[in-house]
């Protein structure tokens, strides 16, 4: 008899997206695995069927999960490829799922600039890798060298940034193979761990101050329009403080959707559609959610 794989991870069954989504809310998820490593994760999805949908997430921010659920099989990156380190070439060596916020005090710790911002994304690195994530005027993708991802066969392949295609909040591979980032190295600067320690701490004052971090979010909604910002148009609408169901524009800031009171995913679409549909009626702009909304409706 062939011998069937061994599998080292935690698969559960019918698996509540509510606990992995910062926003808290979400259906179950047919399938969940959680993967040891990075041989586990390559073994787990080479033995999936061609047709089993496969959704990969990190800490579940900037994701809405709808309350129906999810079909198929989600992996969890967060906690399972956890690796970083400085390789002998100088070049620092992020698994995907390892948070940004890590990242940045890592390379700050072995006095590398250039990475701060990092610290102010609240995600792993995996997302922010797939959508160009960035705050205060930087982005990831300036600081990647190269990447390692996983194709759904489970081989690995090691890609550089230009075969892909780069935007604001955008990353796709030219070639338009289906690939997970399960790691990336970055070129940082040589600076100074003390001043990378205060650029970070005055950042993380910046966001607690202007940033509802007391409720449960998801970030910003909304991609910011070229020459304006995504937040003053939804202000400039009168939304601020607007609720369907218990989800809520944000009082402190309109581009943040807060779930204030056992908002259902339902709530928080439906707030989306509705800033979208007021925005574009009454200033002439579209809005883009940054938001991945996935699953099915209840």
């Amino acid at each position: 008899m062939e011998a069937l794989p061994v599998f080292r991870g935690e698969l559960k069954l019918d698996e509540p997206m509510a606990r992995h989504t910062t926003w808290k809310v979400g259906g179950p998820a047919d399938r969940f695995y959680v993967p040891v490593d990075l041989a586990d994760l390559a073994l787990f999805l080479k033995s999936l069927p061609e047709d089993e949908p496969v959704t990969m997430v990190g800490l579940g921010s900037n994701l809405l999960v709808r309350d129906g659920g999810i079909r198929g099989t989600v992996v969890a990156l967060h906690g399972a490829l956890s690796e970083l380190r400085f390789e002998a070439d100088g070049r620092l060596y992020a698994e995907a799922g390892v948070p940004d916020a890590k990242v940045a005090r890592f390379a700050g710790r072995h006095d590398r600039g250039g990475a701060e911002f990092l610290a102010g994304i609240p995600g792993t690195l995996g997302g922010a890798l797939a959508m160009n994530a960035g705050c205060y005027g930087a982005e990831i993708w300036p600081l990647v060298d190269e990447v390692l991802t996983l194709g759904r066969d489970g081989e690995l392949h090691r890609r550089r940034a230009a075969e892909y295609d780069i935007g604001y909040r955008h990353v796709a591979l030219k070639e338009g193979r289906q690939e997970w980032f399960v790691a990336a190295w970055l070129k940082l600067e040589q600076g100074d761990g003390e001043a990378a320690k205060a650029r970070m701490k005055e950042l993380l004052e910046k966001r607690s101050a202007s940033q509802p971090l007391q409720l449960p979010n998801a970030g910003s909604v909304f991609r910011n329009p070229p020459g304006d910002h995504a937040g003053r148009l939804i202000e400039a609408c009168g939304l601020k403080g607007k609720r369907i169901g218990g989800a809520q524009i944000s009082d402190k800031h309109a581009n943040f959707i807060v779930n204030a009171d056992g908002a259902k995913a339902a709530d928080i679409e439906a707030l989306i559609g509705l800033v979208k549909e007021e925005v574009k009626d009454r200033l002439g702009i579209e809005l883009v959610s940054e938001v991945r909304i996935i699953g099915e409706k209840a």
